[in-house]
């Protein structure tokens, strides 16, 4: 076997039925498509929110202080005519539309956890690399790594935004984001460390290829797929997390509102109107849920040990 048919054979590097396989087993697992259609939902409502809310989330109204789901009111503009709302979800203690607040916070809390897994996932790609392919600066990477995961990752978080002069939202995706990185590296590095003593590699080297294009061409399309998996888990702990922040009342401003604050704001009067708490806790869990299965039905298709069980 020559060394260019060695350099080929790079098993991260998917034939062509490959992608046809993962969707056909990802269509078959009704987890995913079941994740996937009310993640997508989420998202839309999110994207939506404008357009599907009744009232603007931060129009304070004493007069209409924690009534409950279905209560109507009628609005009367300047030119004297007059709407009917009503508020689907009831109202907070300082009279805001719940339902109206629970739909733009769909559109916070997937953004958060989005983007603390992109970053996640490219920030550990790169260290995790570096850390399994340049032998001498190992040791020195997993020690600081290792040093990050000994503290819970809440209680890192909360450490950052605390350091911070005030909690908005580039300050809690930087504290999540934190505490995820070395997860990503250790997956990443453990996946480097089996590969580089590959057949494929070792020719490569041989052949005197650089050492990013080898990283590259034959390791990096071996971690898109623990990746994506590792990604959606990210999604669903970053929006949690920033949820736990926020109902500390040291995440984002009530201002902005997000499920974890608008469930803050309710827990005082919990045992009288639990409608404050209820519908984002609902939208909360199922999210979470929904990504969780998304992720699992992911991990079952693109990896081929519980491909073939399925």
């Amino acid at each position: 076997m020559t060394i260019d048919a060695l350099q080929t054979e790079s098993p991260g590097v998917a034939s062509g039925s490959r992608p046809a396989g993962v969707w056909a087993t990802s269509v078959r697992n009704r987890g995913v498509v079941a994740g996937a259609l009310f993640v997508l939902f989420i998202a839309a409502i999110g994207v939506l929110a404008p357009l599907l809310g009744t009232l603007d989330p931060a129009e304070i109204n004493p007069a209409f202080r924690n009534k409950k789901p279905g209560m109507e009111r009628t609005m009367r503009a300047d030119d004297g005519t007059e709407t009917r709302m009503v508020h689907r979800f009831g109202t907070d203690t300082l009279g805001r539309d719940v339902y109206s607040r629970t739909l733009y916070g769909a559109r916070v809390s997937l953004l958060i956890g989005v983007t603390v897994a992109v970053i996640s996932v490219f920030v550990g790609l790169v260290v995790g690399l570096i850390a399994g392919y340049v032998r001498w600066l190992d040791g020195f990477i997993m020690r600081i790594m290792d040093g990050l995961m000994a503290i819970p990752a809440i209680l890192l978080a909360m450490g950052v935004v605390s350091l911070t002069r005030g909690a908005g939202l580039l300050a809690v995706i930087i504290a999540i984001v934190i505490p995820e990185i070395p997860r990503v590296v250790r997956l990443v590095r453990s996946i480097v460390l089996s590969i580089r003593e590959e057949p494929y590699v070792e020719a490569a080297i041989t052949v005197g290829t650089p050492t990013v294009l080898l990283l590259i061409r034959h390791v990096l399309p071996n971690t898109v797929a623990p990746l994506i998996v590792q990604g959606t888990f990210i999604c669903a702990s970053a929006i949690l997390i920033e949820a736990i922040l926020s109902f500390l009342g040291i995440g984002i401003p009530s201002e902005t509102p997000t499920w974890g604050n608008i469930m803050a704001e309710g827990r005082s009067l919990f045992r009288v109107y639990p409608h404050n708490i209820f519908y984002p806790g609902v939208f909360l869990a199922l999210t979470i849920l929904a990504i969780n299965m998304l992720g699992d039905g992911l991990r079952d298709a693109l990896d081929p040990r519980f491909a073939k069980r399925l």
